[in-house]
C-alpha cells in the first residue's frame, strides 16, 4: 500500500513539473503579434487606458500574449476613482485612447488593421 502511494506521488510530481515546464516554454515563445506591438511602440504610438475599463481589456485581448509589449500607460488611480495627472496633462478624456506620433488621438477600441494603417506597422499574414 505504501509503495503504491509513493509511486502515485512521484507520478503526480512528474506531471506537475511537466505542466509547469510547458507553460514556461509557451510563455517564452514569441507570439505572432510581438513584432506588430513592438512596431507600434517604435513608431511613437501610445495606448492610454484604465485597469477597470472593459474596452481597454478588449483592446489588450486582441493582442493576446503580445499585449505585454504594447506601449500602454495606465491612467487610473489605484482606487479607480480618478485619473493620474500624467494622463490629464496629455488631454486623455476617455479610454482607451490611442495617441500617434503626429499628435492625433483616437478614443475607443481600434482594429489591428486600423492601427496598421495609422502607423505603417505591418500585420502578420492571416490576421483578422
Amino acid at each position: 500500500m505504501r509503495k503504491t502511494g509513493l509511486i502515485w506521488t512521484v507520478i503526480g510530481l512528474i506531471v506537475i513539473v511537466g505542466i509547469i515546464w510547458g507553460l514556461v516554454a509557451l510563455s517564452n515563445t514569441p507570439s505572432r503579434l510581438d513584432s506588430f506591438a513592438t512596431c507600434l511602440k517604435k513608431k511613437g504610438t501610445i495606448f492610454y487606458g484604465a485597469f477597470w475599463c472593459q474596452h481597454c481589456q478588449n483592446q489588450k485581448r486582441i493582442f493576446g500574449r503580445s499585449q505585454k509589449l504594447l506601449p500602454y500607460i495606465e491612467c487610473s488611480t489605484p482606487d479607480g476613482k480618478g485619473q493620474l495627472s500624467s494622463c490629464a496633462e496629455k488631454g486623455v478624456k476617455g479610454y482607451p485612447t490611442w495617441q500617434f506620433a503626429n499628435g492625433e488621438k483616437i478614443e475607443g477600441e481600434m482594429t489591428l488593421q486600423a492601427l496598421a494603417e495609422k502607423t505603417g506597422c505591418l500585420l502578420p499574414e492571416n490576421t483578422n
